[in-house]
């Protein structure tokens, strides 16, 4: 189980770096404007599963803990990103960000009065994100 809840956190940063910066449109919508804003994203998330990565590894009942605290901040970040808007209110910062990159992205879900949707980039990050919580669970308590 543990190199499992290793590699998933892995897989969870491949696909955010290439989604993130290898052009597939409708999948993502990369354009030179937004670059900057991609970069801090990246400086934002990108320590997050190599953390959780580490701690599974290290296999410390503290590092584990520090792994389980940093899964719970990365589902509790994507919930209040995209489902809490999809849901309920989205702020205005959240709508402006959306309209700007990712209106034109590929979806699944229904639109209609909906100030942001989730993109299907994003519904693997989620899935992802629960896969990353789930088997850094598994490796912590069993």
């Amino acid at each position: 189980m543990t190199l499992i809840a290793v590699a998933v956190p892995v897989a969870w940063l491949l696909w955010l770096v290439v989604t993130e910066w290898v052009p597939m449109f409708p999948l993502n919508d990369l354009r030179a404007g937004n670059r900057r804003d991609r970069v801090l994203a990246a400086c934002v998330n990108y320590p997050f599963p190599l953390l959780i990565a580490a701690g599974v590894a290290l296999h410390r009942p503290w590092s584990l803990a520090v792994a389980l605290v940093l899964c719970a901040l990365c589902v509790a970040g994507h919930v209040r990103a995209w489902w809490v808007p999809y849901f309920g209110r989205a702020t205005r910062g959240q709508r402006e960000q959306y309209q700007r990159e990712y209106a034109r992205t590929l979806k699944i879900l229904p639109a209609a009065g909906r100030a942001v949707v989730i993109d299907v980039q994003h519904m693997v990050v989620g899935v992802l994100t629960l896969a990353m919580a789930a088997t850094t669970a598994l490796a912590a308590f069993l």
